[in-house]
């Protein structure tokens, strides 16, 4: 008899990702997966509401999500909605639409939780060492930043926050002036200003921490994912190369400095960022750099994981939470 199959679905911001998946003594073994970009919150910002156009876009990819489930089985699903739906004010209205028209139930999670799912998604790839760490999230609508202590299995939460700033929510609010260099430089020192006054609250809170001598770095996002790449001049994307690699922070700053100067034309052309993510990446640039400044690791560890691996640690140990359902 085949062992049962779990899925963990997370509808951001920007993506729709499902990750389906078995037991594999203690780890798990992906069977099918599923990844689109479905801009849920473009014009949130401006209008309070999730659009006509990508609530249409986001019940596209959920239906071939839908059919994934249903084709592979699924005993034990848990799908979560974040920091989009949390805000908007028919996000309420657009999770019964989904459940309607697709038969899935889809949570709207806190960022607390966003924050502790990421936090079980990847902590095991951060760097070995006794100080204290934080684990980031930059995702399409928010940050997640999470400090945590060494523990006996799973990593102790110290002080955790969230801010309101992702990569879509921080393009769309801080408007573009133009391409040349001075005012492209201009439009990215304005996004780094309003995400360090976000920051500033936790910044206070983690100071003393970030003197620690064995201070370490984790990210979890398409941001650093892309970053990463960058840096190690792929000519594609690649996650087995990326997904636990160890890179010099300051690598990482030169490389946000660099595309934060470039006009949409320049940065498109480059591997691994493309025209998918040639608008969005130096809003991640910005809220990366902002983090760096409140917690200067030498290094950062890159993870191309986070919470639907979160969800299915949990799924699989037998702590489902509230949102999980029996399929």
């Amino acid at each position: 008899m085949r062992r049962q199959a779990y899925a963990a679905l997370d509808l951001g911001t920007n993506n729709c990702r499902l990750l389906i998946a078995r037991p594999s003594g203690e780890n798990f073994t992906v069977i099918d997966a599923f990844s689109r970009v479905v801009r849920l919150g473009e014009g949130l910002a401006g209008s309070g509401r999730l659009s006509d156009e990508a609530m249409d876009r986001a019940l596209a990819a959920l239906h071939v999500c839908a059919d994934k489930l249903r084709r592979r089985n699924v005993s034990l699903a848990r799908s979560v909605a974040t920091e989009a739906c949390r805000r908007a004010v028919n996000g309420g209205e657009f999770i019964e639409r989904v459940r309607e028209e697709t038969g899935i139930a889809l949570d709207i999670i806190t960022a607390q939780e966003e924050a502790r799912l990421a936090v079980l998604g990847c902590h095991v790839l951060l760097e070995q060492g006794h100080g204290p760490a934080v684990i980031f999230d930059i995702g399409g609508g928010s940050t997640e930043l999470v400090l945590i202590e060494p523990g006996e299995r799973v990593p102790r939460i110290v002080d955790w926050a969230s801010v309101p700033w992702g990569v879509v929510s921080l393009n769309d609010t801080v408007a573009s002036a133009g391409d040349s260099n001075a005012e492209l430089l201009d439009r990215y020192a304005r996004m780094r200003m309003l995400v360090s006054d976000s920051f500033a609250p936790f910044a206070a809170r983690v100071a003393e921490a970030a003197k620690a001598h064995d201070i370490r770095l984790l990210g979890t996002s398409g941001t650093v994912t892309t970053l990463a790449s960058l840096h190690l001049e792929l000519p594609q994307y690649d996650r087995r190369a990326v997904d636990g690699l160890i890179v010099p922070s300051v690598a990482m700053r030169d490389i946000s400095q660099r595309l934060s100067g470039m006009a949409m034309q320049e940065r498109r052309t480059l591997p691994c960022i493309g025209p998918d993510r040639a608008e969005l990446v130096v809003a991640g640039c910005a809220i990366l750099e902002s983090i760096l400044d409140i917690w200067p690791a030498d290094k950062l560890g890159v993870a191309d994981r986070g919470i639907r691996e979160g969800i299915l640690r949990g799924l699989m140990a037998g702590t489902p939470a509230p949102g999980a359902t029996l399929l």
